[in-house]
Order: structure tokens, then sequence, then C-alpha cells
């Protein structure tokens, strides 16, 4: 009797464990009917994973926790974390010393990975969800390009109510995604269809295209030198950015853009044409306007260096940065609508003193801009989930009102 008794507490315990305690509850990320792993309305994440033989496993989240995880008597090990930020949060597990994927999270594509993920819901915010709204289309479409010698990979967005046999005609607005992502990122993490979808369900957004290109670009016949050695900084690592930024940029103003009007209704001309990345993306944004103000009249930067060619803690220069784009802040209001940074208040201090810098700059130097701060958000997606959200309304609206819309947090 005994005997039964201890059983039956041990598969209790068994089950509980596997349950979670309190209010925990499978995420939203997670595949197919994955108990885990597993949010509660604390913020906390709860991970469990099973390697029966492993003498060590720690869990690695890249903005958050990285500790041992505690072995289980059925093989399971568990680790719950503290409270973390609201967005999704990429990790991975290490089993004695090899680094590998959960199976119970959905793959997202980071840090040049396929990776895990897991969503910790901000309470009261929904802009990112989908609704009972109408709901525009995600197409993926190949184009080819004279620069790279190659077929090239984009996801576009579609509003609502575009209808390929009218003559309605929209704005395009080029959204570009960060280091060590891909094109599928803003889609996959960031939400960007719900976010628009919502936007302009509430009549607070113009419908319009997002075009999402891949941001990696080498010109036909390029080969990257190998950098084995060579850090971020040094003179080789530079060069080839440059290099690659320069073929982005010769790409999209040569490829993509005359593509995109080619292929969907869009109205051409620079004042219906914006462009806005994160992290890289914004880097490249900066590069890809500022050298073509003739294409471009709306500007976002999410996260994005304002020139990662400066060297040591040499400041922006608003005089001669980007060939003397901004050198007469006057002219430069005139042909550029809106000019839009935003920085998560959590992110790694050389980036927000970075960016807060490139802030202080423009306003020194007169520049007419938006500067954005994400209360409590790291270098993540939830940062970037609030930078579309607050760039987007302020996009081909009547001249001088881009700077008046407020839709809170």
């Amino acid at each position: 009797m005994m005997r039964t008794i201890g059983i039956v507490m041990l598969l209790s315990a068994s089950l509980c464990l596997a349950q979670g305690s309190g209010d925990f509850k499978p995420a939203s990320s997670n595949v197919l009917d994955a108990p885990f792993p597993q949010v509660d309305s604390s913020s906390r994440v709860q991970i469990r994973f099973k390697a029966t033989d492993a003498t060590k496993v720690r869990v690695n989240f890249w903005s958050g926790e990285k500790a041992d995880m505690e072995k289980q008597p059925d093989g399971f090990w568990t680790f719950t974390t503290k409270s973390m930020a609201p967005g999704l949060h990429y990790y991975t597990i290490v089993v004695d010393g090899a680094e590998v994927s959960d199976p119970g999270s959905t793959a997202y594509f980071g840090g040049s990975k396929w990776a895990s993920a897991v969503e910790v819901p901000e309470a009261g915010a929904d802009y990112y969800l989908p609704k009972d709204v109408p709901h525009g289309q995600v197409l993926e479409v190949w184009y080819h390009s004279s620069v790279t010698g190659t077929w090239r990979h984009a996801l576009v967005y579609l509003p609502p109510d575009y209808d390929a046999q009218t003559k309605t005609r929209y704005p395009v607005l080029y959204l570009q995604h960060g280091g060590g992502e891909n094109e599928t990122g803003w889609i996959r993490q960031g939400k960007a269809n719900f976010i628009l979808d919502n936007l302009i369900a509430s009549g607070s957004t113009r419908p319009m295209i997002v075009v999402m290109a891949d941001g990696y670009a080498s010109r036909a016949g390029y080969v990257v030198p190998d950098l084995t050695g060579k850090p971020f900084g040094s003179p080789e690592f530079t060069k080839v950015m440059q290099e690659r930024m320069s073929a982005f940029e010769d790409d999209m103003t040569q490829a993509l853009i005359p593509f995109v009007d080619k292929t969907f209704h869009t109205i051409p001309g620079r004042d219906h044409r914006a462009m806005a990345g994160l992290s890289m993306g914004g880097m490249q944004t900066f590069q890809v306007t500022f050298d073509h103000l003739d294409l471009f009249s709306y500007i976002g930067g999410f996260s994005g260096a304002g020139n990662p060619f400066l060297a040591g803690n040499n400041k922006f220069d608003v005089k001669t940065a980007y060939h003397g784009a901004l050198a007469d802040p006057t002219a430069f209001a005139k042909r550029v609508h809106l000019l839009w940074i935003g920085v998560g208040t959590n992110e790694p201090e050389r980036m927000k003193s970075g960016l807060e810098s490139l802030h202080t700059s423009l306003d020194q130097g007169g520049v007419e801009h938006i500067f954005y701060e994400s209360p409590g958000t790291d270098h993540e997606w939830q940062t970037w989930r609030r930078d579309l959200k607050d760039f987007a309304p302020r996009l081909f609206q009547p001249v001088g009102q881009q700077s008046r819309v407020d839709h809170g947090r």
C-alpha cells in the first residue's frame, strides 16, 4: 500500500512539474501542442528540455539570463527565469558544450542561424496581434538583379484593400531587417503585417505597400575575403562592410525599386516612398536614403547607427556626414518629410549612447527629426515593433503633420 502511495505521489509530482507552477501557460511561439516553454503572468519563462544522458545543460537567452538548468528525475532539465521584458526573446540550449535549439519552440532565423525564441506578452498591448479586422497579404517574390547577377528574394505586404484589378495605387515603405536575420524577420518575428493591418483599420495609417528585402548583397564576381581574426572595426572588416553595403545600395536603387514599381500598383516618386530598418537595416537605410534623396522623403532608423564607419569616438558631423546631405537643415527639411530615430531604453550602453549622441548632433545642427525611446526594452523585437507602430502613422501624411502624430506606447 505504501509503495502504491509513493508511486502515485511521484507521478503527481512529475505531472505538476510538467504542467508548471502558478499560472504558467505554453508560449504562443511554441510549435503545435508543445507544452514548453511556458510564460506566467509576471513574465517569467520556464524552460523544460530533455537530455537524459547529459551531465550539464545551460540555457542561453541572448538578451537575458545565461544559467545552469536543473536535472529532474525523469531526465528533463528545467529552468525558470526572472521576469523578462515583453517581446520575442531568442535563446538556445547548451548541452555538454553543444549549442542546440529547443524542439518545443518555433525556429526563427536570428544570429545567422535558426534559433529558438519565446514570446513574452506585453500586458494590455494587442497592436501586434491578429484582430478581427481586414488583413493584408504577404507575398514572396523573386527579382533578378544585374548588380549581384543573381535572383533575389523579398517579401511584400499588400494592404487589405489592394486589388490587382483596380487602378488604385499605393505609397511604398521599404523595411529592412537586422544583421544576422533575414527578410522573413519583419513578418515572422516582428508581426509587421498585423501591426499594419491594425493601424490601417484604426484609420491612423494610410494603406501602403511594404517591401522587405534580403539585406545581404555582393556584386557579381565578388568573393568575400576570409575575415578570421579580423574584428569588427578593423580596416579589413570595414572594407568588406563598405563594399557589401554599397552593393546593397545599388541593388535596391537599380533593381528592387524598379521591379516593385513595375510589378505592383505603386505611386512612384520620392514623396510616396519611405525606407526604414532596424540595427544593420537602419545603417543601410541612412546610407541608401541620404545618398538618394531624389528617391526617398521618409527615413527611419530603428536602433540603427548614424554612420557605421566613424572611427573611435568621432562625433557625427551634420555638415560632412553622407556627403553633406544634412549640411543645410532648411533645404533638408524641404526635401525630407520625416527623419525618425528610435532606441530602446535598455539597449547596450554603447549603442544607446551612440544614438543619443546622434540625436544631440542633429538637434545642435538644426536638423528636424523625431527621437523615440521605447521604455524598458533592449536591442530586441519589442523595441522595433513599437518603433514601427510609431513610425508608420507618420508616413505619407500632409506635409507638416508628421511630428504631431501621437499613438501612445
